[in-house]
């Protein structure tokens, strides 16, 4: 019986693909409802820590860009790139990685893909290659960024194995951003160059490709700076008191509030601070991108995580029974199950979210399993995921495409390369500090 109630779940998760964005959530939830009314399965936990840290962060993201904090991240950016523009391939990752760090949120890369692709295209350099490797650096970062709910979600399932946040981190981080610049190195070579392409040299005879205009940057916002410090204080908060309330630092004993509801607060009262300080109105912060992208997905994270606890749950014996002894004998296969999970699931927290807390029910140990924790970000196999179309979108020069094949895309090797490298480095750097 439950091979057929995992074909439901596939199917739902399938069905959540094809309605696309928000639709995910949607079909999730429908998953849960048919497998608890057809299948008698009672619902599993509903992801409202998750949820409510999104939310919370996006929150502060969204008024910070409402007050111009991300236009003046953008232009730093765009700073960055321009001042080395033929090393586009590995400057690009460096800045969507960083962003994504400091935001919690892979969101804040949309708005550097264009200049990206601009930049690579005056140089010479083949798009595809700085667009792919960026657009996958900003998805692995989440599994290092302080902030991000994925990260603090599975903090506090490891703290009781005696991991703290901070030994989390100071994995994490450093075998991430080694590994995106590994997978830099790959996308450099991968595709023609830029002028023996014969599709740019087709769209430009066709005047389809737009000629570069002058570079100006646009008047900041006054608030636009002291928004971003406001939220960079807010981050320094979140990690200090994360830290501190740790069993293993243990500088904060019986502390008040658990690490949830602390970065639930700060984050919470960032954006009040930003619309106090910088004078913002609150109705623009509903209408900001990255407030509904990001409660866009929390409604996708509600659905598929709900219905991925709900199976996991209901069978996480035979589970244990078939991928017990498995797991334990070769660890680096629960590397795998995530990737192929977060393929499908199409979020970080949501896929930590349902299976992580069973592979440590499994006895993985917790070394394998921060080493695996980047293989939540394979968000880039399938060729629909929003950050992937809109870095195709952005660039006229034809470079980026999606094949007639689904997986050949430019963002399938660089993207694989860069959550195999993690893997491996979070296998050798975890024994050093766990």
């Amino acid at each position: 019986m439950w091979i057929i109630e995992l074909l439901v779940v596939l199917f739902f998760i399938w069905l959540g693909a094809r309605l696309g964005s928000i639709g995910i959530g949607f079909a999730g939830g429908f998953g849960v409802l048919v497998l608890s009314m057809v299948f008698g399965i009672k619902p599993g936990s509903i992801p409202v820590d998750v949820i409510l840290i999104i939310m919370s962060v996006i929150a502060a993201i969204a008024t910070m860009q409402v007050a111009g904090g991300l236009d003046f991240m953008v232009q730093l950016a765009e700073r960055v790139l321009r001042s080395n523009p033929k090393y586009i391939t590995f400057l690009a990752p460096v800045v969507t990685y960083f962003m994504t760090l400091f935001a919690g949120t892979g969101h804040t890369a949309f708005s550097t893909l264009p200049v990206i692709a601009e930049v690579a295209k005056e140089t010479g350099i083949r798009p595809s290659r700085p667009l792919s490797i960026a657009t996958v650096a900003s998805q692995i970062a989440i599994t290092a960024s302080p902030i991000s709910a994925a990260v603090i979600f599975f903090s506090n399932e490891l703290e009781p194995l005696g991991v703290s946040y901070i030994q989390l981190l100071l994995i994490s981080i450093p075998s991430s951003f080694l590994a995106v610049m590994v997978g830099a190195v790959v996308a450099n070579f991968l595709g023609k160059e830029l002028k023996d392409d014969p599709i740019y040299q087709d769209r430009l005879a066709k005047g389809l490709v737009k000629t570069s205009s002058s570079h100006s940057y646009r008047e900041l916002q006054k608030g636009a700076k002291t928004s971003v410090s406001i939220f960079l204080l807010g981050l320094v908060c979140v990690v200090f008191y994360a830290t501190a309330i740790s069993e293993s630092v243990g500088i904060i004993k019986n502390p008040v509030m658990p690490r949830d509801e602390a970065i639930i607060t700060v984050m919470l009262s960032v954006a009040a601070l930003i619309t106090m300080v910088c004078k913002i109105k609150t109705n623009q912060v509903l209408d900001a991108a990255t407030f509904k992208s990001g409660m866009s997905a929390c409604v996708c994270v509600l659905g598929v995580a709900w219905l991925g606890t709900t199976f996991v749950s209901a069978h996480l014996e035979q589970i244990n029974i078939f991928a017990g002894s498995l797991l334990e004998t070769y660890p680096w296969l629960l590397a795998v199950v995530l990737f192929f999970a977060a393929m499908l699931l199409y979020s970080q927290a949501a896929t930590t979210r349902a299976l992580m807390p069973a592979a440590l029910a499994l006895g993985v140990n917790p070394v394998a399993a921060i080493a695996a924790f980047a293989s939540v970000s394979a968000l880039f196999v399938l060729p629909t995921y929003p950050s992937l179309l809109a870095a195709v979108e952005f660039d006229d020069t034809g470079s980026t495409q999606i094949g007639k094949y689904v997986f050949d895309h430019p963002f399938l090797i660089p993207g694989t390369v860069t959550i195999a490298t993690a893997v491996a480095l979070g296998f050798l750097i975890g024994p050093m500090v766990i």
